[in-house]
């Protein structure tokens, strides 16, 4: 098992596979013209293979696909097609804009569910916020998994200002669509220009729904990033992941590979353990994965432990969000 100097156990593992994307979301991409790793930079099929199957060895069960957008690496579903023989629970989050192209590939993989990330149910604001004319497609693509009968979320960065005058309309649309509504508060990573008066806590949010639904919370797990509620009359249901305003961090068993090979063992880590170049050097990698998980910080990487609201997003030492993967 993976476990860290607090007794945490670590089972889920996030793989990033690429930081590439077809969109330029201002708050994960820092710059249109953005540099992307060069393909041989990247950890390779064999190489995802490779570490997938040691990390599985040792206790996770559960992987997750990231970007970037994941789905727009070209070898995509040779990594999925591995990854499904795995005995794991295998996932995914994606912008959904190539949900049609990989439907026969999620299928035969057993995705046990896909993460959409949609911050607007307006085409206007989507463009605005994307910078790229995608929405109808998106919006297809939800319905092609609903009907297909995959496990759909949709997850949404609130922000003042922006889309926070949405939060009812995306309730709403959880009434004949059976998928669960995130909400995640807005987090500080490198060129995003956060700032705390743009974070919608849980207590702001949940307050606002309150006005117009009647609703209750499930039952949450130790793991659980998400705390999720019914809503009345309601196919779907909703979730705050309230990263910046109630913290979760005594139930972490979350690790992450990036897209070129470090291993982060938190989002807001400072740190990284480079496991591609041993990896490639045909060095013993399980000790240097040990070591990293071990040393991991007690709450947010050990730089975000004061309230949210003092924090200097400027002398945070980390990745942008599209270089680290969701």
């Amino acid at each position: 098992m993976l476990t860290d100097q607090f007794g945490r156990t670590h089972n889920y593992l996030r793989i990033s596979l690429t930081d590439n994307c077809n969109l330029r979301c201002f708050y994960c991409m820092p710059e249109e013209n953005y540099d992307f790793t060069p393909h041989s930079k990247l950890m390779q099929v064999e190489e995802i293979d490779t570490l997938a199957k040691l990390f599985v060895q040792h206790g996770v069960n559960k992987i997750r696909l990231t970007g970037g957008e994941p789905f727009v690496r070209k070898d995509a579903a040779k990594i999925i097609h591995n990854l499904g023989k795995l005995p794991v629970q295998l996932t995914g989050t994606t912008n959904g804009i190539r949900i049609d192209d990989m439907l026969s590939e999620i299928v035969s993989a057993d995705f046990h569910s896909i993460n959409i990330s949609l911050d607007t149910l307006h085409s206007d604001k989507f463009l605005k916020i994307t910078r790229r004319n995608y929405f109808d497609r998106v919006m297809s693509n939800i319905d092609l998994l609903l009907t297909h009968n995959i496990k759909t979320k949709i997850n949404v960065v609130l922000m003042k200002g922006i889309n926070d005058d949405e939060i009812c309309d995306f309730i709403e649309f959880t009434k004949n669509n059976n998928v669960e509504v995130r909400f995640i508060e807005f987090m500080p990573f490198t060129g995003n220009r956060w700032t705390s008066n743009q974070v919608m806590t849980q207590k702001e949010i949940l307050e606002i729904i309150a006005t117009k639904y009647d609703f209750k919370p499930l039952p949450i797990g130790i793991h659980d990033t998400a705390k999720s509620f019914s809503v009345s009359g309601h196919q779907g249901n909703f979730a705050i992941i309230s990263t910046m305003s109630e913290p979760f961090c005594s139930g972490c068993n979350r690790i992450r590979l990036t897209a070129d090979g470090k291993l982060k063992n938190c989002l807001f880590s400072k740190k990284e353990t480079d496991l591609l170049t041993p990896l490639r050097e045909k060095q013993d990698i399980l000790p240097i994965i040990h070591s990293a998980i071990w040393s991991k910080a007690k709450t947010q990487g050990g730089q975000l432990n004061e309230k949210f609201e003092k924090i200097e997003a400027s002398v945070i030492q980390n990745r942008s969000m599209i270089n680290i993967g969701g």
